[in-house]
């Protein structure tokens, strides 16, 4: 609980996807039903205790998620289970690996999650979709819903998140993770820039 409240963790969900669905979970507390009403932007990782200047690889962030996977688990959201990391799937003889697989039970879906430490890029995404696509028609069980990826960036431009996935989409999403608790000020622009990105889509 303490953590939540240092990292923001109400503020940073009405940045979810869904503002509105989310707005009203928080005063229901009825379970997020759709994968937009619990995707977050940004995650804060500040549990790692990696410096966010520090030089260090995919693999080095990867580690460090599996050895805090409790307090990582509590940042996901509510209904999160660890299923595997370095998920590999093969096919024309070529290997694939999916960085971190969770499945949510409330959701009832699988969850994908491929980190990068860069910007987001739209080669990102089309490889999310890619192993989306693959779980979709592979590893589902009966009664699962479509599963969805996560592409966990260290910076992306939603301009490219826009016109890289496809409209009306609910399966990919890309979001910013942070190595440090966000200002108040920090996390009052970036509320300030979601809501100014819903207004000029609604405008289109």
């Amino acid at each position: 609980m303490e953590r939540q409240i240092n990292s923001f963790f109400y503020e940073r969900i009405l940045s979810s996807q869904n503002k509105s669905n989310v707005a009203a979970e928080i005063q229901t507390l009825a379970p997020a039903q759709k994968p937009e009403d619990v995707i977050r932007d940004p995650y804060v990782l500040e549990f790692l205790g990696l410096e966010p200047n520090a030089s260090f690889f995919e693999s080095d962030l990867e580690q460090a998620l599996i050895e805090h996977l409790q307090k990582f688990l509590l940042e996901l959201g509510r209904g999160f289970s660890f299923v595997a990391r370095q998920q590999r799937f093969t096919f024309d003889g070529r290997h694939f690996y999916i960085d971190l697989v969770f499945y949510n039970y409330i959701l009832k879906c699988f969850v994908l999650i491929d980190l990068k430490l860069g910007d987001l890029t739209h080669q990102d995404l089309g490889q999310m979709q890619m192993y989306v696509n693959y779980y979709t028609r592979e590893m589902m069980n009966e009664g699962d819903n479509q599963p969805i990826g996560i592409v966990l960036c260290a910076d992306k431009s939603d301009t490219v998140v826009k016109y890289t996935l496809p409209e009306h989409n609910a399966q990919i999403f890309a979001s910013k993770y942070k190595l440090y608790l966000p200002t108040e000020d920090e996390l009052r622009l970036e509320l300030q820039r979601k809501y100014n990105a819903i207004g000029n889509e609604d405008t289109i």
